[in-house]
């Protein structure tokens, strides 16, 4: 019998600016994060060591998955004796820029430091889960809006949520992060304009005019190599949408929306495309 079952939400970037390149090689951005009601859901059942199932048989259960990467890390910092067993149904895609895998380990890392009655602080779990990927403190200590610089590390929760439906679209297309970072079109040399703020103006005063900021600087190299993630967000354009696009490094492109119908109409057509779409519905946040 499972101990416990618990989602890990996806989310989607609103604006990623890459500012530059570090010495050890890591880029460094600016992005908003918000959670998407897209989840994948994991099952712990206590067991003498650590070991993996997976609902998709495309993803590896070994020692290359983020969850066995997690759970181990936990293990060797607390020299915790004994394991878990982690059955992972996988709903969210995967290199679909939504962060599925970087939510799954924060889930291993919160929901064994509560098992284990291990009791590390918010900084120990941070400091693993920045180990394991610039996406993983984000799910591991937010629940809505975030605005994040550094690699993504660097958090600074905004205490507010999106006004709007959010339509997420899966164009069944792959797309590496490495080789997202390695392809993308630079733009070092721009003015940065302050994500943060401008998303305060979006939200509470409805200034829709500063959307044009919300750059994602992987878009056109992605869609030029990736053409059908261009024409699903033309399609969410054309469907109502008066802000669509791609998430993270993608493939995964969302829509904004303003109102309900228009919203399920664009989840309706997506669907007779053939693609996963997920809605979520304003005000949302992680549970």
């Amino acid at each position: 019998m499972a101990y416990r079952s618990v989602k890990s939400f996806a989310k989607i970037n609103l604006g990623l600016l890459i500012t530059g390149k570090r010495q050890d090689g890591y880029h460094t951005l600016e992005t908003i994060f918000a959670p998407i009601n897209w989840y994948d859901t994991i099952e712990f059942t206590r067991s003498d060591v650590i070991s993996m199932s997976c609902s998709n048989i495309d993803l590896p259960v070994d020692d290359n998955n983020l969850c066995i990467k997690a759970a181990r890390a936990l293990q060797q910092f607390a020299s915790y004796p004994a394991g878990a067993a982690m059955n992972l149904h996988k709903q969210v895609p995967f290199g679909a820029g939504l962060g599925g895998g970087s939510s799954d380990a924060a889930t291993v890392l919160r929901v064994l430091n509560d098992l284990w009655q291990i009791n590390a602080s918010t900084a120990e779990l941070h400091a693993l889960a920045v180990k394991l990927g610039a996406d993983v403190p984000y799910f591991l200590e937010m629940k809505g809006l975030a605005f994040a610089r550094g690699i993504g590390d660097e958090l600074e929760d905004l205490d507010l949520t999106l006004p709007f439906h959010v339509v997420t679209v899966f164009p069944e297309e792959h797309v590496s992060t490495v080789w997202a970072y390695k392809n993308f079109y630079r733009k070092f040399e721009r003015p940065v304009p302050s994500l943060k703020l401008l998303l305060r103006q979006l939200c509470l005063d409805g200034d829709r005019s500063v959307l044009g900021a919300f750059e994602n600087d992987f878009e056109p190299v992605v869609f030029d190599h990736y053409p059908k993630v261009r024409v699903v967000k033309e399609d969410l354009l054309d469907a109502g949408s008066f802000y669509a696009s791609l998430s993270g490094s993608g493939s995964a492109v969302f829509g904004l929306f303003d109102t309900q119908e228009n919203a399920g109409s664009a989840v309706s057509f997506m669907q007779q495309k053939g693609y996963r779409v997920t809605l979520t519905p304003p005000g949302f946040f992680m549970e």
